[in-house]
Parts: C-alpha cells; structure tokens; sequence
C-alpha cells in the first residue's frame, strides 16, 4: 500500500465504500478537486496546491461522512474554530491533517460537529455542494 501523510492512513483501507473504494482512493480523488474555491475564505489567500488540504477540513469530513457514515468530530482550534475530522467505524480519519504540518493534533474527546450548524453558513454550505457534485461526478465514472 502506497504511503499517504493524513492522519489514520494506515488503516484507511479497511473502510470502504459500497463500490470497494477507501480512503486512500477517495484521498486521491480529494486532491484533484481541492482548490481555493472550496477552502475556507479566511485561508483562501493562503491556499496553494503545495498545501492542497488548507482551509478544506469541514467540507471533506462531511462529505465523506455522506459517504461512510461515522460522525464528524472536531479539534478545538485557539482562534475559536474547530477543525473536522471523521470518526469511521471506530477510527479516526482526518484527509486534511497535512495543512498543519509537523503540529501533531490532539484527537482524544474532540466534540462531534453537526451539518446544519456548519451549514448554516451560506458560504461554507456552496463550497460543500462544490466539493461534492465534483467528488459525484468522479467516481461515477470509476470504480
């Protein structure tokens, strides 16, 4: 198995979804279509394809929730935000861990985050549909 840099990739091949895709394929597919339309705008003049998972946290975790289920549950972050990551059938996955670096989060009793408050935020509920009709679109066509 190839080597990937997200937080929970070495067990990211056990959880697959009903065309026997995981988490790995899904992290491939992710980094064709993560762009500064789908980061969040506060980080937008930061985002570069160097650092594709920038400012893409929510709108991957609840995608990919949409997909596998599980929760998506969030880091306390010291500006006041949460960043999300999925908590699948036991595992903790986060496919956009790598915009922090070498800062090693804390995952243990991060409190669950909830759609429709994320959502509730126009923006970042169009950068969601975004990321999701392009991610659709793509494994429509490959299995």
């Amino acid at each position: 198995m190839k080597r990937y840099d997200f937080y929970g990739w070495q067990r990211a091949d056990t959880v697959t979804d009903g065309n026997g895709r995981n988490l790995c394929d899904y992290y491939d597919i992710l980094s064709d279509i993560w762009c500064a339309e789908t980061c969040a705008p506060r980080m937008r003049g930061e985002w570069k394809s160097e650092n594709k998972t920038l400012g893409q946290c929510s709108v991957t975790a609840f995608a990919l929730q949409d997909i596998f289920g599980g929760k998506v549950c969030g880091v306390p972050l010291d500006d006041g935000n949460f960043h999300c990551f999925n908590v699948i059938d036991g595992g903790v996955f986060d496919l956009t861990s790598e915009q922090f670096g070498d800062t090693a989060l804390d995952y243990e009793n991060c409190p669950e985050q909830f759609k429709d408050v994320h959502f509730s935020k126009e923006e970042k509920k169009k950068r969601y549909e975004y990321l999701k009709k392009a991610l659709e679109k793509r494994i429509s066509g490959a299995k």
